[in-house]
């Protein structure tokens, strides 16, 4: 009973296998034939089906689920043992094609092994086997289709003897959809999953080494600083930033800005798989001593699903520069939590400026390039501009340091002696809960017990209130007290132990009505007879989120920050916003105002007022397609002398025209296949394939296959054929030893292997070298010759100037 195939299953086996071993007659051959369409020969052919089969499989390499527009993937078919296969289809179609178009077809194939595979003569965007025998596996390579072309089925269909088999929704299909830009990456190294029990807290501290003397090329002596930092603990379904993906609006806010706002707003959209919004004050100027002022700091928890770590902060003045960790792994093989991450930094591009230099002016970059590491030959004119090529200085370390661990731990083995040391007795470290918007000096040592003898009493620190920036938000007291007794005092009810402060409140264990928080201290020394100590060290209390919670209430963020003000000088107004994180579970409306507006007071504006001339019309785009800019000027009318004015003369925004074409670009022509008949009447092939699609209306592709016509020799008939084919045989091994035999002349005495490729260059301009080098393949015992040895040549390259 003959099977019919389904279009994608016998797509191009018409050409790909013998007739005889696959069971095909010769009016299935004249079918096939006669069947129209783009690589869509459906056929009738002896064979089986299987359904869920899985001898054979079809993988492609790090088993993805996305694949990133242009990339190259390796795709392996493959037979478990003992089975073998000994032909087979391999093609790449778009979600939901059938492929008798040419436009169903997605991404190119490239070939690895000739030997193995070829592409199909009258498919070439098929991939075959070069000869029909036994085999368990062949690669190719499989380079993903353009931006907007959406899933990718790669399906396979295999021979085996006389039986066809093919899957639909099996092992011999792999689906693979584009992945979203927004989050596109290129870190290679694999995050696993963690097994570590309980949650850590670590600090975050930010060393400034970003200096004139450490930087000396045009180093900014005004306004140079660290933005505040902005980051969070989050799971390995996050990605905050990352070389190779794109910048985010946040990540450009802070790159180009320094401002945290919209980053911090992205940060708490992804409320799931952010465990801590990591924040710490910015630091004017760049580097100072750290007796003069403590290095920011901030601290975060992390737990079993949420262990990664990300943060960045911006150098200023620049055009998008930062430096940062992304997603770094603060859990350990063991099932435990890291101890202490070190790590130098060095700037990076975000790609939206296309500056050179610290205070080169905004030049957006169009369209928006990949985050990348700077280097040294980035541009003459940029800072860490090297000629030699050589590496950059770091501008900042980051030290992240384990302070306390909480809940059950897996790993019963510390993770060594210092790590017990520093879990039951952790070095005294100042905790610092203080808000942002309040500035204070640092605490001063601790006084004298108010007591000597073993009575209780108190010891005291102050600190002083230096600035307090937002007047809504109170801070907290400048003076600190702690119990204490006399030297050598101790008392059997636990009072001389002492503790440390309590550590910050955990989140609430509900998002909406009321929940509990927790929060926890440590022993920093136990009383001196050696007794247990009875403070407790850990309370609970509870608490409320959004207190009248109901089915109608909406979740909501935290305010963001405020804008600037309004106004330049005198009255103005500034707004603050947050974001609906949940509508009601009801379905009503959000009732909940995400917008505050309140009167901010600059400095007084000049007597005379700025007389200004209305803005002009704005001028045309300054590109005839795609993105651009336009401007728009006005003129100062009062006299100079009236005093300076501050107002803007000229604005610049960008403008947007229908996308500029995009022609066809396609490979060069590949070599012509030898002829497909060995006498007789033939033809060739060569192919050339797609590059670039045409877009918006460019040129259209043109042909990706030619043909032509080849006759070698007439076909000989009866026994004489085989004693022709012997003679051919002998002739082309004599032309051969005469190869041999041109090179023996050249070098007397020897046989030479070819010339190799000429080797890079060794300088990127202002001139290098590159060599190649001949090889002796075999030396003849008889000769008497000495210059049997191997030969060097070399040439000068890249003579431009740099």
């Amino acid at each position: 009973m003959g099977l019919h195939l389904q279009p994608f299953a016998l797509h191009f086996l018409a050409l790909t296998f013998p007739l005889v071993a696959m069971g095909f007659s010769d009016d299935t051959l004249e079918r096939a034939t006669k069947s129209e369409g783009y690589c869509s020969r459906i056929l009738r052919a002896q064979g089986t089906r299987r359904e869920g089969y899985n001898e054979f499989s079809l993988r492609v390499e790090g088993d993805p689920e996305f694949y990133k527009p242009g990339n190259n993937y390796r795709v392996t078919l493959s037979a478990a043992t003992p089975a073998y296969f000994r032909g087979f289809t391999l093609i790449a179609l778009k979600e939901g094609k059938e492929g008798d178009k040419e436009e169903d077809h997605a991404g190119t194939f490239q070939i690895i092994d000739e030997e193995e595979t070829q592409f199909m003569s009258n498919c070439p965007v098929a991939v075959t086997e070069s000869t029909p025998r036994r085999r368990t596996r062949i690669h190719v390579f499989w380079t993903a289709p353009p931006v907007g072309t959406g899933c990718v089925i790669l399906k396979a269909s295999i021979v085996q003897k006389r039986i066809i088999y093919f899957q639909d929704e099996g092992s011999l299909t792999k689906k693979l959809c584009e992945q979203d830009s927004t989050f596109e990456g290129v870190t290679d190294k694999p995050i696993l999953d963690c097994c570590a029990c309980g949650t850590a807290k670590y600090r975050l501290t930010f060393y400034g080494n970003w200096s004139e003397k450490t930087h000396p090329k045009d180093y900014p002596r005004r306004a140079n600083h660290w933005s505040a930092i902005i980051g969070g603990s989050h799971s390995k379904n996050y990605v905050l930033w990352e070389y190779g993906g794109y910048a985010s609006e946040g990540v450009k806010q802070v790159a180009e800005l320094g401002s945290p706002v919209k980053m911090e707003e992205e940060i708490r959209q992804q409320s799931d798989e952010v465990l801590t919004v990591i924040k710490a004050k910015a630091q004017w100027p760049a580097w100072q001593p750290l007796n003069v002022r403590a290095a920011p700091s901030a601290e975060f928890s992390v737990d079993r699903t949420r262990h990664l770590m990300s943060f960045l902060t911006m150098l200023g003045p620049s055009p998008d520069w930062n430096v940062g960790l992304s997603a770094e792994d603060l859990c350990t093989k063991d099932c435990g939590w890291v101890q202490k991450v070190v790590q130098d930094l060095i700037p990076w591009d975000a790609g939206t400026d296309s500056g050179v230099t610290y205070e080169s002016p905004n030049k957006p970059t169009i369209p928006q390039e990949k985050i990348r590491p700077l280097t040294s030959l980035d541009h003459p004119q940029s800072p860490f501009y090297d000629p030699e090529g050589g590496s950059i200085a770091v501008v900042a370390r980051v030290v992240i340091e384990r302070i306390a661990r909480k809940g059950e731990q897996c790993n019963i083995i510390p993770d060594n002696v210092d790590d017990i040391v520093a879990d039951l007795v952790p070095e005294e470290k100042e905790e610092d809960d203080t808000p942002e918007t309040c500035i204070y000096s640092n605490w001063s040592p601790w006084s004298a017990c108010s007591s000597s003898t073993c009575d209780k009493g108190k010891r005291m620190r102050q600190r002083m209130l230096k600035a307090q920036l937002d007047l809504s938000v109170p801070c907290p007291d400048t003076q600190d007290f702690q119990p204490c007794m006399g030297p050598g005092c101790s008392d059997e009810d636990g009072s001389t132990c002492m503790m440390s402060e309590w550590i910050t409140w955990s989140p609430c264990t509900v998002s909406c009505g009321m929940g509990m928080r927790s929060r926890e201290r440590y022993v920093k020394q136990f009383p001196d007879d050696g007794s247990m100590c009875k403070v407790p060290t850990e309370e609970t209390e509870k608490c409320i989120v959004n207190e009248e919670c109901s089915p109608s209430s909406c979740l909501v963020t935290e305010w963001a920050e405020w804008n600037e003000c309004s106004a330049s000088c005198g009255m103005g107004m500034k707004k603050r916003h947050r974001m609906i994180k949940m509508t009601p579970a009801d379905g009503s409306m959000c009732n909940t105002e995400t917008t505050e507006v309140e009167k901010c007071m600059m400095p007084e504006c000049h007597t005379i007022p700025c007389m200004l001339s209305p803005w002009s019309e704005w001028s045309d785009c300054s590109v005839t397609c795609g993105k651009g800019m336009r401007t728009r000027q006005r003129m100062l009318k009062s006299a100079a002398e009236l005093g300076d004015c501050n107002e803007e003369l000229e604005q610049v925004e960008k403008c947007m025209l229908p996308e500029c074409p995009i022609d066809c670009e396609l490979t060069e022509w590949s070599k012509w296949s030898e002829c497909n008949k060995s006498c007789g009447k033939g033809h060739m092939i060569r192919t050339r394939m797609i590059k670039m699609e045409p877009q918006f209306g460019g040129a259209p592709c043109p042909e990706t296959v030619q043909r032509k016509k080849c006759r070698i020799r007439k076909c000989l008939r009866g026994p004489g054929l085989e004693k022709r084919r012997w003679k051919e045989a002998r002739e082309k091994r004599r032309s051969e030893h005469a190869k041999e035999d041109v090179d023996g002349e050249l070098y007397p005495g020897c046989k030479m292997r070819p010339w190799t490729a000429w080797s890079e260059c060794t300088k990127l301009c202002g001139g290098g070298i590159q060599e190649r080098f001949m090889t002796v393949k075999k030396r003849f015992k008889s000769t008497q010759f000495t210059s049997c040895k191997d030969k060097k040549e070399i040439r000068a390259c890249n003579v431009h100037h740099c």
